[in-house]
């Protein structure tokens, strides 16, 4: 199948040259986490012969191993980490002064950069002290922190892939009398194809002949099957439910309902802004104290008459120290620990930045259809026309002759058959009335379960009721012509909606649903719900507009939806939310994925965010407060006092401040048990 399914999107991907840029990121991004982890082991075997030969951990830890061009064999291993295992930061270095925005990267090659060009001149004349073990153990855990971090959050987007998949690869495509299966790229507008029960309709057309009723629900949110007659458009990428029918082709490649969507995630991919994450602002605070106490210490000492090496020597101390082992680890400890506790919570981070800012959020957008309600249909109630027939008899009735269907309104009958535990009763003689219902004789009578388009034909008056006809999906049962009760169905609301929309109304977030259901249907759900507004019959672009009208607004938007009409929404939305039970595409364009569609995962993500970004400033506030006691000691300031921080002690506090960053991070587990 993974084959096949490879054959077509290439098959695809010539067919729309667009869609070719969208490599598969996640072999990408597991490839990198590849390369961390080599470059990380690689330089930790480094670090055991550099540690063994640093002239400071030997009096420290007082033994002492000696040989003529040992600083020599220092420097060459310490040369190999830092082009080896320093390549990613001189890489991000790069990228970031591109981008005129400098952060973690930046800081990390500044340290590492000041670190080995110093030592370097050490080994050949300069008087000083070498830095080579700092440099080495620097690489490491910015190597681990890094390593750790992309391990937690899952790969980038395979959303547009996932788009074009939703369409089948191959047709049946009609020449005069015979049929012949063609692959989908080979598809022309005024083609005439035919779709069998069940099959996904292969491209946008227009029926000309025989009827279908087609489940439209991932691509526009309307939840009942539409009837579809000659005459009626339907959707590439749809599923036929039953009856089959032949269309002519009106919409092939750039101009298809699916393409017109994948042409809105990319638009909204590509404006959604890009947050900083917390630790980068806090580096590019750092970069600029680093540089600028280490160019001060220097023009001091110098100033001070001190010798050049010895200003030197304070102007390195500083920025190696500067550049915190516990910034490294601070947010990557918190950001795998929280990633992991998520998951296990049926939360999937995709988007960290997202995840910081759900603490944010003001406003949340709700698509209706499988996210509030469960997508299925369940029967509301069961009216009786007839004094002699009850409830029970007219569901078995109906159960008996939907048994075998596979339509969404049968299975919702048989649901609650089972339900209530009925037997049903045998029938003889089933067939089906052509697009209207279906018949058979039960005990010698002739009954008929049929919609109430066949009521209007036989012109058998269509009873009234106070609820209204257009929120529910209806079937009459007919006994020998005469009316002996209906079942109406709807799109059922989920149990856990109730309290999770009044739980975020109590945390002041404004809860809107946005649907392509028609707005009877919408109504009746913001209505059970409380919601505080509804918007019915919404397009997926028109989705995107509404978020963005609230974005412009000043409101902070979380979208959830599970469908590729939310698609773009999501993906425009400062929170984009996806719900498990929905497609794939919905979940690629996501920030966030909730495995088991329960809306109340959705406060769990706002308390789990905002749990996370205290422990986040907590280890942030913790390393940088290190940095400052430390950067000014090591600049020297209480020199007069006869004291120095030197970097055997800087070393040892650094290690300290790290041990205590770790435990901090641990201590998200507690807020979340």
């Amino acid at each position: 199948m993974e084959h096949h399914a490879d054959h077509h999107n290439q098959h695809q991907n010539q067919h729309h040259g667009h869609h070719a840029m969208n490599h598969d990121h996640t072999s990408h991004h597991e490839h990198m986490i590849a390369d961390f982890k080599k470059r990380f082991w690689f330089c930790l075997l480094l670090t055991i012969p550099v540690f063994v030969l640093s002239p400071m951990l030997q009096s420290m830890l007082g033994f002492s191993v000696d040989f003529s061009g040992k600083s020599y064999v220092l420097f060459g291993l310490a040369t190999i980490a830092f082009v080896y295992g320093g390549w990613p930061f001189h890489k991000g270095l790069r990228d970031e002064l591109k981008k005129r925005s400098p952060g973690m990267m930046t800081l990390i090659a500044l340290a590492i950069s000041v670190a080995y060009l110093y030592s370097s001149a050490v080994v050949f004349g300069l008087s000083g002290k070498m830095f080579f073990w700092e440099l080495v153990s620097l690489i490491d855990i910015m190597l681990v922190g890094h390593w750790i971090e992309m391990k937690s959050v899952l790969g980038a987007s395979r959303a547009l892939n996932m788009l074009v998949s939703m369409m089948p690869s191959e047709a049946h495509k009609v020449h005069g009398q015979h049929v012949m299966d063609v692959p989908i790229s080979e598809i022309q507008n005024g083609d005439f194809l035919l779709v069998k029960p069940g099959e996904k309709v292969p491209a946008d057309g227009r029926i000309t002949e025989g009827s279908g009723s087609v489940n439209e629900s991932m691509l526009t949110g309307e939840s009942r099957p539409v009837e579809k007659q000659p005459g009626d458009e339907v959707i590439g990428g749809s599923i036929n439910g039953t009856g089959s029918f032949t269309l002519e082709v009106i919409g092939i490649g750039p101009e298809s309902y699916l393409n017109k969507v994948i042409t809105l995630v990319q638009e909204a991919q590509r404006t959604k802004s890009r947050t900083q994450h917390l630790a980068d602002k806090a580096a590019k605070w750092l970069t600029y104290i680093a540089l600028s106490v280490g160019i001060i210490t220097l023009v001091v000492w110098l100033g001070v008459g001190a010798e050049g090496s010895y200003a030197l020597e304070r102007m390195v101390t500083v920025m190696v120290i500067s550049c915190p082992h516990a910034l490294g680890l601070a947010i990557p400890l918190v950001v795998a620990i929280s990633s992991a506790i998520s998951a296990r919570k049926g939360l999937l981070i995709r988007n960290r930045t997202a995840f910081e800012n759900a603490r944010k959020i003001t406003t949340i957008v709700f698509d209706k259809t499988g996210t509030l309600t469960t997508g299925d249909f369940g029967v509301t109630h069961v009216d009786v026309c007839k004094s002699n027939y009850s409830e029970n008899d007219v569901l078995g009735l109906a159960g008996a002759l939907e048994q075998a269907s596979e339509h969404p309104i049968a299975q919702g009958i048989l649901k609650e058959i089972e339900h209530r535990r009925l037997s049903l009763p045998e029938i003889q003689d089933f067939s089906s009335i052509t697009g209207k219902g279906v018949q058979a004789l039960v005990d010698g009578k002739m009954v008929k379960v049929v919609s109430p388009g066949y009521l209007n034909e036989q012109e058998i008056p269509i009873p009234e009721t106070d609820r209204s006809a257009k929120a529910e999906t209806r079937v009459y049962v007919l006994v020998n012509d005469e009316l002996a009760g209906f079942i109406s169905l709807a799109d059922e609301v989920r149990p856990e909606s109730y309290d999770s929309v009044k739980a975020l109304q109590k945390l002041g977030i404004e809860v809107i649903m946005a649907t392509g259901d028609n707005a009877y249907v919408a109504d009746e759900v913001g209505r059970q719900l409380g919601l505080d507004a509804v918007y019915a019959g919404v397009l997926p672009h028109e989705k995107v507009a509404l978020v963005r009208e609230l974005q412009q607004n000043g409101k902070f938007v979380a979208m959830t939806g599970d469908g590729v009409n939310d698609a773009p929404a999501l993906a425009q939305a400062d929170v984009g939310i996806a719900i498990g039970s929905g497609t794939d595409v919905a979940a690629e364009t996501a920030d966030i994925i909730l495995v088991n569609s329960n809306p109340a995962d959705i406060l769990n993500l706002i308390r789990f965010g905002k749990a996370t970004y205290r422990k986040m400033i907590q280890n942030l506030i913790w390393a940088t407060a290190y940095n400052a006691v430390s950067i000014p000691l090591a600049a020297g300031v209480l020199y007069s006092s006869g004291f120095v921080l030197g970097p055997a002690v800087g070393a040892v506090l650094m290690s300290l401040s790290t041990v205590v960053v770790a435990i901090n991070a641990q201590l998200l587990r507690r807020s979340f048990t």
